[in-house]
């Protein structure tokens, strides 16, 4: 059965290939309502089915959208590439998803992958201060957008959340309970780097800390940030001697492994321990207790990236020579009050 063309929709249509076109693509110009509805007809009589492998060559371009995450099997992450798929389904395209699972050379393999099938854009959550993807995103002719995170190497817009202040209100939450002290389960890294947000949350934690006159030696500790490393870790920390009043974690999935260690040692929480995390990943409001937690607009942020990526007016990589560096959008916090704090 010989395959149908554009050429034949324009014959039983009426009207030129150029029209049927414009009415696929939904543009670049208008068609007039009633010859849309005859190409709309002869399509779907002929069974038409546009050729987008020709189109992204024509176009040097395709109806997907990369992304990169660490770890999608951590809530956060996973969450986050569902409200940026539903985003870009919005706009008529499809997301494809890579884990670097945090190392450099998993992430410039799909920098690399995803730039070389000419992707609409490509939207990144690094970690860390990478050298070599931000020489590669420099060799494409392509958009990024950097989300959640924004390396300092790499220079392009970011959409992040107020991470810095986010924290701050949940450590400030803890100390109003009454607690002499609240610890922090911070990230694995001795020098994080700039506009990582894990050391973003410790930061918050140390303002919080500092106003209230509270000493912060010895109350930070290197933690994984998944639960079942964190929850090997609080179960040595919640049955020292020195077991803290009060737990920030910078991760809610630390936290629900926080949790769980103290389920395992019979800790009451919260009179025995007070527990916030940073996130709000849907599981926050099934454990038990319910964590109180600091919550970022996903779906707005994902929209955000999404247009950014998309937008005919972002800057294309390799244009820091005309002296446009990166642009950050960020998002407020809000503090999501649960009964892991010691609240009612």
């Amino acid at each position: 059965m010989a395959k149908v063309t554009r050429d034949d929709v324009a014959r039983l249509a009426g009207t030129s290939t150029a029209v049927v076109s414009y009415v696929i693509n939904n543009g670049p110009r208008p068609v007039a309502p009633a010859t849309r509805e005859r190409v709309l007809a002869a399509i779907k009589e002929l069974g038409y089915r546009p050729d987008r492998v020709a189109q992204a060559m024509a176009s040097r371009r395709t109806d997907l959208i990369g992304m990169i995450v660490p770890d999608a099997r951590q809530p956060f992450f996973g969450e986050m590439a569902h409200a940026v798929e539903q985003a870009a389904a919005e706009r008529g395209k499809m997301v494809l998803v890579g884990n670097s699972d945090y190392r450099g050379e998993r992430e410039v393999h799909y920098l690399r992958a995803f730039l070389g099938m000419r992707v609409s854009g490509l939207i990144l959550v690094a970690q860390g201060p990478s050298e070599r993807a931000a020489a590669e995103i420099d060799a494409w002719d392509a958009r990024v957008v950097l989300l959640h995170e924004r390396p300092e190497s790499i220079d392009d817009v970011a959409v992040v959340t107020d991470d810095v202040g986010g924290a701050q209100l949940a450590t400030r939450h803890l100390l109003e309970h009454g607690h002499p002290y609240v610890a922090c389960l911070g990230g694995t890294e001795d020098t994080p780097s700039v506009g990582d947000p894990v050391a973003d949350h410790v930061e918050g934690w140390r303002r919080a800390m500092r106003e209230a006159g509270r000493p912060i030696e010895g109350r930070l500790f290197k933690a994984p940030y998944n639960r079942y490393d964190a929850y090997r870790l609080a179960l040595g920390l919640l049955s020292g001697p020195d077991r803290p009043p009060a737990v920030f974690c910078a991760t809610d999935d630390q936290a629900i492994g926080v949790l769980r260690a103290a389920r395992e040692l019979r800790i009451d929480v919260p009179d025995g321990l007070a527990v916030a995390g940073f996130d709000d990943v849907k599981e926050a409001g099934l454990t038990d207790p319910p964590l109180t937690t600091v919550s970022s607009d996903r779906p707005a942020m994902a929209r955000a990236a999404v247009d950014l990526v998309l937008d005919d007016g972002l800057r294309v990589v390799g244009a820091r020579r005309d002296g446009v560096y990166g642009r950050v959008r960020q998002f407020p916090s809000a503090l999501i009050v649960r009964r892991s704090c010691g609240c009612a």
